[in-house]
């Protein structure tokens, strides 16, 4: 017999979260994430992935893990730690250090373990970490993880983290003082004031640490956030996800080889989670070849995400101060969020709705994720839906 206790507090919460529109509903794919999917029998254009550059569907990717699983297996067999290393492991890692410009780099089976394992293996109860206010929730976690005192600072308010670093140095309290950010915030697209923080980091002695989950195959040519303000070496700890620009799945830590050397043996993931599958680290090869080997996509990307957001501002939208391809409609009422992605689903375009507490309360909104696979056509036809949408509600 199942809890009593359990059981109303599902139904009360769940019913709660209903009522405010907050409870999400999750939409099975009958296709690949590509640009078009289809879901329950419907095609739709497809503006809700983080497939950056078209490669989850990339066919020299499909090729890549294939022929590791035939050599291989379908998956590792152990953790990374006692035989779970493949050689392909190894060269992974060593193309992401490539990849990143740092000396060495160690993967891992998310970019949210990332976050998990390298935070708490560097710092402790004894230490600070300045935190930007809208950083990602893996970002949280490990934060909390870790034991740190967690010292969040206002959005990119430089003032205010200068302010806050130096009462955390100055305090004599804490061992080690870090500052984490987003390299590209991915509710917004807006992108950290990296240069202003390295200097602060630099005035206070800061450990520096930068998640790339978003500008990694979307800034610096495809090279990331850090890269494209030309600080690759100032930078202590570049953190990334495999599963969106790069488009399979995974994360990593890239930053010098002490650094790397300490995670391989202190890092709670890497110790204790089964190594990555040998088909995914193929692919993830291939498509790190492919983004060091050419701009196109990126270039597509670019343009493509330039061409939606211009169309959206036109048609009298709210798309925020995005800095990336990422596109938010804000709408507002959560609510009326949700009706307003609905709307666009019965018209043809999936563009998933963002509500508390994803987003604060009173800033929903309809993200916007532009792909270089995605044709003019596309993005043609997914305009005049939301402008269609948009008249019906009363948004534009």
């Amino acid at each position: 017999m199942s809890s009593k206790t359990l059981e109303k507090f599902l139904k009360v919460n769940v019913e709660d979260l209903k009522t405010k529109g907050l409870y999400n509903e999750i939409d099975p794919l009958e296709s690949a994430n590509g640009p078009v999917i289809t879901i329950a029998g419907k095609k739709l254009i497809n503006l809700s992935s983080n497939n950056y550059l078209g490669l989850a569907t990339n066919k020299t990717l499909k090729e890549a893990a294939i022929k590791a699983i035939e050599k291989y297996g379908v998956g590792a067999g152990a953790v990374r730690t006692i035989n779970g290393t493949l050689d392909l492991h190894v060269k992974l890692e060593e193309k992401l250090a490539a990849f990143k410009h740092t000396e060495a780099a160690i993967s891992y089976q998310s970019g949210f373990n990332c976050n998990m394992a390298a935070i708490s293996a560097v710092m402790d109860k004894n230490d600070a970490i300045l935190s930007d206010e809208l950083n990602h929730a893996s970002i949280i976690d490990g934060c909390r993880l870790s034991g740190a005192k967690i010292i969040r600072y206002n959005h990119s308010d430089m003032n205010d983290l200068r302010e806050k670093a130096k009462e955390a140095t100055e305090s004599g309290t804490y061992n080690k003082v870090m500052v984490i950010t987003d390299g590209v915030f991915s509710m917004d697209g807006d992108i950290a004031k990296l240069p202003e923080i390295i200097e602060i980091a630099d005035e206070f002695d800061l450990i520096t640490y930068v998640d790339d989950a978003h500008g990694s195959g979307v800034l610096g040519k495809g090279a990331g956030t850090v890269k494209h303000f030309g600080l690759s070496d100032r930078v202590d700890l570049q953190i990334g996800t495999l599963s969106k620009a790069i488009g399979v799945v995974g994360g990593y830590v890239a930053g010098k080889k002490e650094l790397i050397d300490w995670l391989k043996v202190r890092s709670r993931p890497f110790l204790f989670s089964t190594a990555v599958t040998p088909g995914d680290v193929a692919a993830t090869i291939k498509a790190l070849e492919t983004i060091m080997g050419s701009t196109t996509l990126n270039e597509q990307l670019w343009e493509n995400g330039n061409d939606l957001k211009k169309g959206l501002k036109e048609l009298g939208f709210n798309i925020g101060n995005s800095e990336t391809p990422i596109t938010p409609v804000i709408i507002g009422e959560e609510k009326q969020t949700q009706e307003f992605s609905k709307r666009l689903y019965e018209a043809g375009v999936y563009a998933k709705s963002i509500v508390f507490p994803t987003v604060p309360k009173g800033t929903g909104r309809v993200r916007n994720m532009p792909t270089a696979a995605h044709t003019k056509e596309m993005l043609d036809q997914a305009l005049t839906i939301y402008e269609k949408v948009g008249k019906e509600l009363g948004v534009i």
